[in-house]
């Protein structure tokens, strides 16, 4: 105790005594039990005034704590209660490595007057657990998070079954995760050690149970996987059991075999019941003697009453199949309103009391009796037999993907509405991946059922049957590398009838072919129920009865629902749950088989409306282009604290995405990308490519043409020929400063300034050519199996360098373009543009020359080249100082001696018979002889049949950047 003392800080001890912790002789708790501290009158410090041996000092608070250390799949675990959450009922922290997880639980006081168990759940992960400060404004934890509902969902479902029939008294447990380590995932955990608080506190509970994961990678399963582990596993098992019996399962796989997924509930079993000793031995060291609740039970006499007055008329109308949902539903509240006036009659306060739940009672036993003695169900279905299906796809043109799926009398409409990859989930969990790309949101409406009711926020039912369909669907999607969306689903249940969660994956995997992605194969999903009969003495199941297709008056009334999808090969997603305490895991597995029919059955109908992804239409149809730019550039678009980037989104309706470097537009149309692109264009441009057209303001006109802004701010030529195919005289009697015009870009002059053209956009309009590279027109398909025009969308603007034997030219199948891309042309500005034309453009304007100089641009506009320089400077000198030298030469046209022919002598204009050395994607290489190789570009809406060797007549047009000239064929 000294050594406590002297550690006490001395501004304390120069407190008056009155004022001292000890003098209010505070008490201390130790594992529950309350007590005073412990005094000395020798442990005071030096620094203290000495007191009388009656002066009480501070003491030690001792904590009691109880441990329980064991292992599972080669993983340490510690449960351990007493020093954390010491007056709830019951407070365990379970610890696996760094991973620490505390469950409390918690039971009302008074007795339950309630005819149902109040057992709330809820599981929290507050960013102090990985040491982060939360984003919010308020910089605190908002509402609960999907992870974190669909987690209070996952304890919640095993440990209700094994609360005794008639406790109703409200029972809370509050799960939080206390630190992470980002290796494990805590839900299992906190499952684990919701189970052990059970058994420590006072509530009757008829646990403890266990709950593993397990995983499996390149066929090996893994106990306990990691979330690195998991990452790379097809399969992640969730497993609740008690010792002999099954509780709860949880299954996302890749299309698991149902052989295999057998084997891995096979091994979960023995591994989760490695977690009911250490629970055992920790309840009787530090446990709680379960308290005497009053049950909420109803007397035999009572039941046997209500029993008498309406067994034979809810049988009445179970054995008529021709009921509806509804129908079935008016029917029985009419026998319980006839019940209740006889008793009302009778004066039976407590038949009163509990009649609806009585007669539940009578029905359940109707119909389980008819179920198992005669196998007949209450629609008239044999025990295996799927209701009517019911299939549309596309039934929502306008929208990305829609379909329409019913089952009976359940119905649901799915949409797709795809996004950027910019408009992924974020999620704050503090394990897994920090976003999702693909959501779906399920939705149950009260008019699906004919009730009323009011929708606020986040509900746990829809979530988790959202999550179930959304497990299902995520295994058939194409990886995100070859599919850059981000995929909405949603599902209005219409009309609900049963297995809802169910025909939302057979719903949602159709609209998804309908939307144009690329799945791999339908997913059906079906629901299987049970209906067993127990021994009253044993508890075992006597007798039981697998049914197929569930409606939703047999799940209320059955032991069971287990919700099973997947595709031809296998199972992708089960959830089940169950009423009783335990099922056992052999009845569980004999019910694969009969869903693996079902499924089946459900597919056909499914394949027999759409067997592969649609080609939507391109109007309506999304587009998604990624554009490269410099991180500058980017800044300018978004402007000062994005404001420039909302606006264009407000104005375009598209969506930008921005990302280092890269710029992702999203448009619900080609029409709304072509004006989002425009608005792009007009901030900071695009790479030059010739046969690109582009949109420009007349900024000053001189003799010999006109000066175009365009393309974000930067400058081109319109000379004087290409104003028209007409003999133009002024360039003022055809454009003026400050007129809009749509331009191409024929390529640059020998001095690297852009050359504009306005008579070649007027002969690509009259010969209804497609759009061009510059306006990135997306295909559509051409066999049905491959992804439409969604995955055609990812367009990378590339440099193209010649080519040559070694480099073939580039080719992207996934874009339809007019005319080869280009590499970058250098851009001047009009200052260096205006000195350069001085020169080289002032005869080309005179009328003289105009009409041979017109011939051979037209040439270039139907086939335009990448470049004007030629390999040599002396050359180029030539041909500014000389225009007659771009002039079609007679005596050059004359020249037919191939083997004469040298890279010095070869000249534009120059005719001469070459031979086909390779064929290329856009193009062939020429052989022109003396060693020298040439290149064609394939022309657009030129059909025409090449093969090596062949030999051809063509004329040298220009030369790329490299020096290797580029020909044209020459008709003579």
């Amino acid at each position: 105790m000294a050594s406590v003392s002297s550690k006490a800080n001395p501004l304390i001890s120069t407190l008056p005594h009155i004022l001292t912790w000890p003098r209010f002789r505070f008490r201390t708790m130790c594992s529950g039990r309350l007590g005073f501290a412990s005094y000395s009158s020798s442990s005071t410090s030096a620094s203290v005034s000495p007191v009388t041996s009656e002066t009480p000092v501070a003491g030690t608070k001792v904590l009691e704590t109880f441990k329980e250390e064991f292992e599972i799949g080669s993983r340490p675990i510690t449960l351990e209660t007493g020093k954390i959450a010491r007056f709830a009922n019951g407070a365990v922290v379970l610890a696996m490595e760094e991973t620490k997880v505390l469950s409390t639980v918690a039971s009302a006081k008074g007795d339950g007057v309630r005819d149902f168990l109040p057992l709330t759940v809820e599981y929290q992960e507050k960013q102090f657990a990985q040491g982060v400060i939360p984003n919010t404004y308020m910089r605190r934890e908002g509402a609960p998070k999907e992870r974190e509902l669909l987690c209070g969902r996952l304890i919640d479902r095993p440990i209700r079954p094994l609360f005794p029939p008639g406790f109703y008294h409200e029972v809370q447990v509050m799960a939080s995760v206390l630190s992470t380590d980002g290796k494990q995932d805590p839900d299992v955990m906190a499952a684990n050690a919701t189970s052990a608080a059970l058994m420590l506190s006072d509530i009757p509970w008829g646990g403890p149970i266990g709950v593993i994961r397990i995983g499996r990678i390149c066929g090996q399963f893994i106990v306990n996987p990691s979330i690195n582990e998991l990452s790379m596993s097809d399969l992640n098992l969730v497993y609740a059991c008690t010792r002999d019996k099954t509780l709860m399962i949880d299954v996302q796989a890749r299309e698991i075999s149902e052989r295999d997924l057998e084997a891995a509930l096979r091994l979960a079993h023995p591994e989760a019941a490695k977690y009911l000793e250490p629970q055992i031995r920790l309840a009787a060291k530090a446990g709680k003697q379960k308290k005497e609740y009053k049950l909420s039970m109803v007397s035999k006499e009572t039941i046997e009453k209500i029993r008498n007055l309406a067994e034979a008329p809810i049988e009445a109308v179970f054995t008529d199949p021709t009921y509806g949902k509804f129908e079935r539903g008016e029917a029985l509240d009419r026998i319980t309103q006839d019940v209740k006036k006889t008793l009302e009659e009778e004066r039976d306060e407590e038949g009163l009391k509990f009649l609806s739940k009585t007669v539940d009672t009578v029905r359940k036993e109707v119909v389980r009796r008819r179920i198992i003695s005669e196998g007949s169900r209450v629609d008239g279905r044999v025990l295996d037999e799927v209701r009517p299906v019911y299939c549309e796809a596309g039934n929502l043109p306008v929208l990305h993907g829609s379909s329409l799926f019913s089952r009976g009398d359940t119905q649901v409409l799915c949409t797709v509405t795809l996004g950027a990859p910019g408009q992924a989930q974020r999620l704050d969990s503090v394990v897994g991946p920090s976003t999702k790309r693909f959501m779906l949101h399920y939705s149950f409406p009260p008019f699906c059922i004919n009730e009323v009711g009011k929708r606020v926020g986040l509900n746990r039912r829809e979530v988790g049957h959202g999550t179930l369909a959304e497990k299902a669907l995520l295994a058939v999607l194409p990886p995100e590398d070859d599919f850059p969306y981000t995929v909405r689903i949603n599902s209005e249940v219409m009309a609900s009838d049963g297995s809802t969660s169910m025909a939302t994956v057979c719903g949602g995997s159709m609209a998804l072919m309908d939307a144009g992605i690329a799945v791999r194969e339908h997913v059906a999903g079906v629901s299987v129920g049970l209906v067993s009969e127990v021994d009253s003495a044993t508890g075992e199941i006597k007798d039981y009865r697998i049914l197929t297709d569930i409606l939703g008056l047999e799940d209320h009334l059955g032991d069971m629902d287990f919700k099973i999808a997947g595709t031809r090969k296998g199972v992708t997603a089960i959830q089940l749950d169950i009423k009783p305490a335990g099922i056992p895991l052999d009845i569980i597995c004999e019910c694969l088989e009969p869903a693996l029919r079902g499924r089946l059955q459900i597919l056909d109908h499914m394949e027999r409306e759409i067997d592969a992804p649609h080609a939507k239409d391109d109007r309506n149809s999304p587009r998604l282009a990624t554009l490269k730019y410099s991180n500058d550039a980017i800044r300018r678009l978004i402007g000062p604290l994005g404001a420039l980037k909302r606006k264009i989104e407000e104005e375009t309706g598209a969506r930008i995405s921005v990302s280092d470097g890269t710029l992702t537009l999203l448009a619900k149309n080609q029409a709304v990308m072509e004006k989002v692109q425009e608005k792009v264009d007009l901030v900071i441009g695009r790479e030059i490519e010739v046969g690109g057209i582009y949109k420009g303001t007349i900024t000053s006109i001189k003799e010999y043409g006109a000066f175009v802004e365009f393309n974000g701010g930067q400058q081109g030529l319109l000379h004087i020929s290409e104003l028209s195919n007409e003999p133009v005289t002024r360039v003022s009697d055809v454009v003026s400063v400050g007129q809009q015009l749509s331009l191409m870009c024929i390529g640059q002059d020998v001095r690297g300034n852009i050359k504009l053209s306005l008579k070649a956009t007027l002969h690509r309009i009259g010969s209804n050519a497609d759009d061009t590279v510059g306006e990135l027109k997306v295909s559509a398909p051409k066999e049905p199996n491959v992804l439409p025009p969604v995955n055609q969308l990812h367009i990378q603007q590339e440099k193209e360098d010649s080519p040559s034997e070694d480099q073939p030219f580039e080719h992207n199948m996934n874009v339809e373009i007019s005319s080869s891309s280009s590499p970058a042309i250098l851009i001047r500005s009009a200052a260096e543009c205006e000195e350069e034309e001085k020169y080289s453009a002032v005869d080309l304007s005179s009328r003289n020359g105009s009409s041979t100089s017109r011939s051979s641009l037209k040439l270039k506009t139907e086939a335009p080249d990448l470049n004007f320089r030629s390999d040599d400077e002396d050359t180029d000198e030539r041909h500014s100082a000389d225009p007659s030298l771009l002039q079609n030469n007679p005596n050059d046209m004359e020249t037919d001696n191939v083997a004469n022919i040298s890279a010095r002598r070869l000249k534009i204009g120059m005719v001469l018979t070459a031979k086909v050395h390779q064929i290329r994607a856009r193009g062939l290489v020429l052989d022109l002889g003396g060693g020298i190789r040439g290149m064609y570009r394939f022309e657009t809406g030129v059909k025409r049949y090449f093969g090596v060797g062949e030999e051809l007549r063509v004329k040298c047009s220009s030369f790329s950047g490299k020096g290797i000239p580029v020909m044209s064929l020459f008709e003579e």
